[in-house]
C-alpha cells in the first residue's frame, strides 16, 4: 500500500528568482516553506533562512515573499508567526541569516504585503493593513536609507498596482467589489490624485459602475500612458491603454497571436524591457505564457514566442515566473496533477531551449499509478456550463465495481480547482484516487479561469445557486456506471468547507461523510472575527451583518447544522486569522452537545492552511481513513 510520505516526498519549488547565476526560490525541503538558493544549473540548496522559521504558502500570500537586493547585498523577507498572516518585512544577508526588521520595525501592528520592488534602487513597495482599524497605507520604502514614504491611505484598499521606471509616480487601486476598481495617480511628494473610475463619495444612492477589473498595470515608455489588463472589453479579460495626454478613456487593445484554443481567461501582464511584455493565460486551468511586442501609436500586442503552453512545459500550472534581463532568460516553476513543481529556465533568442534545474519526484509510486484526470463538465440546472475534473484511481490498481465519489470543493469562492500537483488539494486527490476512491473537483459559478461574470455569480449568493450547481452534478455524476454516488463523501476547505456544512447540512441524505477544513460556520460571527481592515471587503461580498443580518444568517450552515446525519471531520489551524479556531470550536460544541458525530483535529503551528510536513501528514491519513471508514472503498 501506498503511503502519503510518498507523495510529499516530492516538495514544491515555487517563486523562484535569477540573480547573478544563481536561483533563488521557496521550497517546504525542509518539511515547511523557507527561503533556499542554489547555482544555475543545479546544486545543493543553501537554506537562507533559521530553520525553525516557516514561510506562509506563496499562493496565499497576496503579494511577494521576498525580494533580492544585489546591490545592498539583502533580501527582504516577509514572515509572519506560524500563519497568522501578520506579515513584516524583514531582513537578511544574501547569504542568508538570521532575519532583521527592516526601518526599524515601524510597520509593527499591520499586516504588510510587499507589492513591488525595484531591486536596482533597493526600493520596495508596501501595503500595511492595520491590526485596530479598518485603513490601509501604502509605502515606498527605500531599504538602503531606512525610509519609508507613505504614498497615500484608504479603507477601500489603495493597493500599489503600477511603479514608473523612475520611481517618481504610481498607480493606487481601490476596490469597492471584485472588479470595482478606482485608480489613482500618486507623484512622489504629492497626495495622490482620481485617475479613472468613481469613488463611492461621487456616487448616487444604488448607482450602477460598470465593472471594469483593471489590474496589472504597467507605466509605458517616458510614461506616455498606462498598459494593463481589464474586463472592459472582454468578459473573459483583455487589454486596456490609458493615454495620460487625452484624458481618462479607456482604449482597447488588440492581442494577436495566440497559439491556445479553449475555455479560459486573460490572467497576467509583466513588463520586460522596451517595448516587450509577457501575457499569461489560464486556458481550461492550464497555463500559457507568451512574449510579445506592444505596438503603443496603434494600440496592438503581437504575441510572437511561447514561454510556456507547449511541449514538456503544458498541460499543467505555472505557479510564477521571473525575467533576468541581465541573462536575457526566464526561470519558472511547474507542475501538472501528476508531476511535481520543477524550475526549469527558457533561454536563447527562440525561447527554444528549456533547462531543467530540479528533477523532483513521487518517490515508491509505480508509473500510471497516479490519476491525470478527465474533462467532468457538465451542463448546470439553468443551462450554464460548468467546469470539472474527475479523477478515478488506475486500471492497475485492480480496483472492481463502481467507486464511492469524493465530491472536492475548492476556496476562494473566487478559487478554482486546477491540474496543480503543488497544491494542498492535489496530494489529497491522487491519495484519495489511490485508495479506490473517485474524486470530483468541480468549478462550479463563482469560481475564476472563465471570466468576470462567472466569478461574479457568486457574490452575495453564497450558498444560493453555488449549491444548486452542486446538487445538479449529483445527478450527472449518477449515469456514470463507475461510480457509486450512494457512497458519497464531501469536502473542501475555506470556502469550500463552508459549502461542505452547507450542503450536509442542507441535503443531509446525500452524503455518508463530511470534511470541514477551516469554513465558516456562522458568517456573522466568522466576518466579526476577521482582521477589521477585511470586513468592508466581506460585506460587500457577502452580505453586510449590520443591515442583512437576517439573510447572512438564513445562509449560515449553522442554521441547518442540526439537519447532519453524516459524521464529520474538522480541520482548523489555532493561528487562522480568516476562519478562527473559536468559529470551528463553535461548530463542533454544538454538535456535540446534539449527540453529534464529529471530531476535531486544531494544528498548534498552522493559519489558513496546513503547510509543514508533519501536519499534512496527519491532515491526509486522518482524511483519508475517515472517508474508508465510513465509505468503505
Amino acid at each position: 500500500m501506498i503511503r502519503i510520505e510518498s507523495l510529499l516526498s516530492a516538495r514544491s519549488f515555487v517563486s523562484p528568482r535569477l540573480v547573478d547565476d544563481k536561483i533563488y526560490f521557496i521550497s517546504n525541503l525542509s518539511g515547511h516553506y523557507s527561503l533556499y538558493r542554489m547555482n544555475y544549473g543545479g546544486s545543493v540548496p543553501e537554506p537562507l533562512l533559521p530553520p525553525h522559521i516557516a514561510l506562509f504558502n506563496p499562493k496565499l500570500s497576496g503579494g511577494k515573499l521576498f525580494t533580492v537586493l544585489p546591490r545592498l547585498g539583502k533580501i527582504v523577507v516577509m514572515i509572519d508567526t506560524d500563519g497568522d498572516e501578520a506579515f513584516q518585512p524583514m531582513l537578511i544577508p544574501m547569504e542568508g541569516g538570521f532575519p532583521e526588521p527592516a526601518f526599524d520595525g515601524q510597520l509593527a501592528g499591520n499586516q504588510v504585503v510587499m507589492l513591488h520592488s525595484t531591486p536596482e534602487h533597493n526600493l520596495v513597495y508596501l501595503s500595511a493593513g492595520s491590526l485596530t482599524e479598518s485603513m490601509f497605507k501604502a509605502y515606498q520604502g527605500n531599504v538602503e536609507a531606512n525610509t519609508l514614504e507613505l504614498m497615500g491611505q484608504s479603507p477601500l484598499g489603495n493597493f500599489i498596482d503600477a511603479v514608473s521606471d523612475d520611481h517618481s509616480q504610481a498607480i493606487l487601486t481601490d476596490a469597492l467589489s471584485n472588479g470595482d476598481h478606482i485608480l489613482y495617480l500618486w507623484r512622489k511628494g504629492q497626495e495622490r490624485e482620481l485617475l479613472y473610475g468613481k469613488p463611492p463619495e461621487l456616487r448616487q444612492p444604488g448607482e450602477q459602475v460598470a465593472i471594469n477589473t483593471i489590474n496589472n498595470s504597467h507605466f509605458t515608455p517616458d510614461n506616455r500612458g498606462l498598459l494593463f489588463i481589464t474586463s472592459l472589453f472582454e468578459d473573459s479579460y483583455g487589454l486596456g491603454y490609458l493615454s495620460f495626454e487625452k484624458g481618462s478613456e479607456v482604449a482597447q487593445v488588440d492581442v494577436t497571436g495566440v497559439r491556445h484554443s479553449g475555455t479560459g481567461e486573460l490572467e497576467g501582464l509583466e513588463h520586460l524591457k522596451d517595448d516587450r511584455y509577457m501575457v499569461s493565460y489560464n486556458i481550461d486551468g492550464a497555463s500559457w505564457l507568451y512574449e510579445g511586442t506592444f505596438d503603443e501609436a496603434n494600440l496592438k500586442m503581437t504575441l510572437d514566442k511561447v514561454i510556456c503552453g507547449e511541449g514538456s512545459l503544458s498541460n499543467g500550472v505555472l505557479h510564477s515566473h521571473h525575467y533576468d534581463e541581465a541573462s536575457d532568460r526566464h526561470v519558472l516553476s511547474f507542475s501538472t496533477a501528476s508531476s511535481p513543481t520543477q524550475l526549469y529556465t527558457i533561454e536563447g533568442p527562440k525561447r527554444d531551449k528549456v533547462v531543467a534545474h530540479t528533477n523532483e519526484r513521487v518517490l515508491g509510486v509505480p508509473d500510471g499509478w497516479l490519476s491525470d484526470g478527465e474533462d467532468a463538465s457538465y451542463t448546470s440546472f439553468d443551462g450554464l456550463r460548468v467546469s470539472a475534473r474527475l479523477y478515478m484511481p488506475a486500471k492497475e490498481l485492480d480496483f472492481e465495481g463502481p467507486r464511492p465519489v469524493i465530491y472536492y470543493i475548492h476556496g476562494g469562492p473566487q478559487g478554482q480547482e486546477r491540474p496543480d500537483f503543488s497544491w494542498f488539494s492535489m496530494p489529497i486527490i491522487q491519495f484519495l484516487t489511490l485508495n479506490g476512491f473517485a474524486v470530483f473537483a468541480p468549478n462550479v459559478r463563482g469560481s475564476t479561469g472563465y471570466g468576470m461574470s462567472y466569478s461574479k455569480r457568486v457574490e452575495r449568493d453564497w450558498g444560493g445557486q453555488d449549491v444548486l450547481d452542486h446538487m445538479h452534478s449529483l445527478g450527472v455524476l449518477a449515469q456514470d456506471s463507475r461510480l457509486d454516488v450512494a457512497r458519497a463523501g464531501v469536502m473542501g476547505r475555506s470556502y469550500g468547507g463552508y459549502m461542505t456544512l452547507t450542503l450536509a447540512s442542507r441535503y443531509p441524505d446525500k452524503w455518508a461523510a463530511a470534511v470541514d477544513m477551516f469554513g465558516p460556520y456562522d458568517l456573522i460571527t466568522n466576518m466579526q472575527r476577521m482582521p477589521v481592515t477585511w470586513r468592508p471587503f466581506f460585506a460587500a461580498l457577502l452580505g453586510d451583518p449590520d443591515t442583512e443580518a437576517d439573510f447572512l444568517k438564513e445562509r449560515s450552515p449553522s442554521t441547518y447544522i442540526d439537519n447532519l446525519i453524516c459524521p464529520l471531520l474538522v480541520l482548523q489551524g489555532a493561528h487562522d486569522p480568516r476562519v478562527t479556531e473559536a468559529d470551528s470550536r463553535d461548530l463542533v460544541d454544538h454538535l456535540r452537545s446534539n449527540g453529534k458525530d464529529v471530531d476535531l483535529i486544531v494544528f498548534e503551528n498552522e493559519g489558513h492552511d496546513v503547510i509543514r510536513l508533519e501536519n499534512r501528514i496527519r491532515a491526509y491519513n486522518s482524511i483519508t481513513e475517515f472517508f474508508k471508514e465510513h465509505l468503505r472503498p
